[in-house]
């Protein structure tokens, strides 16, 4: 019995000390994340380190990708290596069965979505400019498993739509996990953009710089050391894994003068086949969404449409990473290059028109190394040409991804990294520059902001603005409203509202509806002869509404001309929630500019 009393003894004592190192373990880890936010905030080494994971993550996500789309070319194409858009030779019934089955399985994944009540997914753009770097880990996912099936089956898009999602999708994750600032936020989202673009590249520059350009929008000393270690350590897992590929060419420059002539040629022209291009996919998804086929059989009509083409040249399947690579090394005379420039923009247009997911950063790379030896080939019949013309295709290239991408910066560092040739460099840059400033003079948008603006958004860039949204006139106004009915004397008035008491009283009629503002100090100046209150009314038409921002309802102020405004909740019903003044509108709009400076400057 003593042993037995023991034994039961000892167990106690080793439970309680099991469930107090729990607690312990439980208290220690809810502090940890409690300081985890002050820590990232204070010290950035801690930052820095998360964006290396970050990176990390993001080069490991471009590695599968880029991985199953190999296998996946290689089992429904049987081409070498899976190289499906550089192959002299595809199975004509492969070639027009794949994209066809493809588009089948995207038009069952888009039924699955459907009916579970899946809508637009936010990319990174739109998440740092609306959304404060917040995107959806689930629907980020969804996105790259259709990408890669689109992809994968020979739709004519590119993966770095899903590489960007994916990597962006992660850091904003881990960031709402560890609880991290706005403005750190947005930072990581740009790293995680950052890592995928640096891996899909293996170019670390072009990976950082496409996040300050066209995700962070600004540049700053603090995002500068996040940004480029989340590329390094992008690079750094895929070179583990895969074997880069690099431009190869003895160009050591410089160019001529007249060189440079052609090399402003190109960003114009390039600028203008950009905007081509993007209207074209407009176009393709309007002719689809007003043809009477079925939602769910879209897919597979753009999938044969673009089948048959490849039955032409295999160089519209797929993102075409290896036809750009046989491309530059081959002689193509004019009228093949022109077929090709054509073909890969009707099948872009088609594939992302019908419905399958993905960008048109690699096409668009294609399309300008393409057009960039065509004009090559006339330049040289015209005027003669004593630069080769592969200079004249990188130009091209880097030209017509800054008119449909944006980043001229990024394109030029990718030239720099792709190629090792500075001189080059300086040409893509004055190129990429020009093509720039032509599309934003005569278009204004870059492909991700022309989506948004055929959506009805209103943004052109990743700045953040969507503070602005959420600092709405619900937030802001007052709800202790007095309201009196419009039928009360002015006698009555004056009785319940002494001078002193309010500034102001908000009259109803008889069915509860907004019929005004009337000032006190106008009440108990007026003339006694004054029937009802409601002749004195003022702003009986001017009213906002919760769901307005602060830079709607500042304009609706400037054009009443008035201090104050009733909030009421539609303008049918018009029935009474609060009241906001300009003078506390203003306030509230410069105290939030002034920590949205302050998250952006770390001061």
């Amino acid at each position: 019995m003593t042993c037995v009393a023991e034994t039961l003894g000892t167990r106690t004592v080793s439970r309680t000390r099991s469930q107090r190192l729990r607690r312990n373990g439980r208290a220690a880890y809810l502090r940890f994340r409690r300081n985890l936010p002050r820590l990232l905030r204070s010290d950035d080494i801690s930052l820095v380190l998360l964006a290396a994971l970050i990176g990390a993550g993001a080069g490991g996500l471009v590695t599968v990708m880029v991985g199953v789309s190999k296998a996946l070319h290689a089992a429904f194409f049987a081409t070498r290596h899976g190289e499906v858009s550089g192959a002299v030779f595809v199975d004509p019934l492969r070639a027009v069965g794949m994209p066809v089955l493809g588009g089948l399985v995207m038009g069952a994944i888009g039924i699955l979505l459907a009916r579970r009540g899946r809508g637009t997914v936010v990319d990174p753009v739109e998440a740092n400019a609306l959304h404060g770097g917040r995107l959806s880990l689930k629907d980020s996912l969804i996105l790259v498993v259709q990408t890669m099936v689109s992809n994968g089956f020979g739709a004519s898009v590119g993966m770095e739509a899903g590489y960007t999602q994916g990597g962006a999708a992660f850091a904003s994750g881990l960031g709402r996990l560890l609880r991290v600032r706005r403005a750190d936020l947005r930072m990581l989202v740009g790293c995680g953009t950052a890592g995928a673009i640096a891996a899909a590249f293996d170019a670390p520059l072009t990976g950082a710089f496409y996040a300050f350009e066209l995700i962070i929008v600004t540049y700053t000393v603090g995002s500068l050391a996040p940004v480029v270690v989340a590329s390094i350590c992008a690079v750094g897992v895929t070179r583990l894994f895969l074997t880069p590929v690099t431009l190869q060419f003895g160009f050591s420059g410089p160019l001529s003068g007249s060189d440079y002539v052609l090399v402003m040629l190109m960003g114009i022209l390039c600028a203008g086949l950009g905007i081509v291009l993007m209207r074209g996919v407009a176009l393709a998804e309007s002719l689809f969404r007003r043809s009477r086929i079925p939602l769910a059989l879209r897919p597979a009509v753009g999938g044969l449409l673009v089948g048959l083409m490849a039955l032409v040249t295999p160089a519209v399947l797929s993102s075409g990473h290896s036809a750009l690579h046989v491309g530059f090394d081959a002689y193509y005379p004019a009228g093949f290059l022109v077929l090709l420039i054509v073909l890969k923009s009707l099948a872009s247009a088609i594939s992302i028109g019908s419905g399958f997911r993905g960008g048109l950063f690699f096409a668009s790379l294609f399309i300008g190394a393409m057009f960039g030896k065509l004009v090559a080939v006339i330049w040289i019949t015209g005027f003669g040409l004593q630069t080769p013309s592969v200079v004249i295709a990188v130009i091209g290239m880097s030209a017509m991804a800054t008119a449909v991408v944006g980043g001229p910066l990024t394109m030029s560092f990718l030239a720099l990294e792709t190629t090792g040739s500075l001189p080059l460099t300086v040409a893509v840059l004055a190129a990429s520059v020009l093509s720039s400033m032509t599309v934003r003079r005569t278009f204004g948008y870059s492909f991700a902001t022309w989506r948004f603006h055929l959506r009805g958004e209103t943004i052109r860039s990743a700045a953040d603005i969507g503070w602005m949204r959420e600092l709405s006139v619900g937030r802001m106004m007052r709800r202790d409203v007095r309201t009196v009915p419009a039928t009360q004397t002015l006698e009555q008035f004056r009785r319940d509202f002494p001078l002193g008491a309010n500034q102001r009283a908000v009259l109803v009629d008889e069915l509860g509806r907004y019929a005004g503002i009337v000032l006190v100090a106008d009440a108990h100046g007026a003339d006694v002869a004054v029937g009802t209150i409601a002749e004195l009314a003022r702003n009986r038409k001017d009213v906002l509404l919760p769901h307005m921002n602060i830079r709607e309802a500042a304009s609706l102020f400037a054009t009443s001309q008035t201090e104050e405004l009733v909030v009421v909740d539609g303008r049918e019903t018009l029935r009474v929630l609060g009241l906001l003044t300009e003078q506390f509108a203003l306030r509230r709009y410069n105290a939030e500019l002034d920590r949205q400076s302050r998250d952006l400057t770390g001061v």
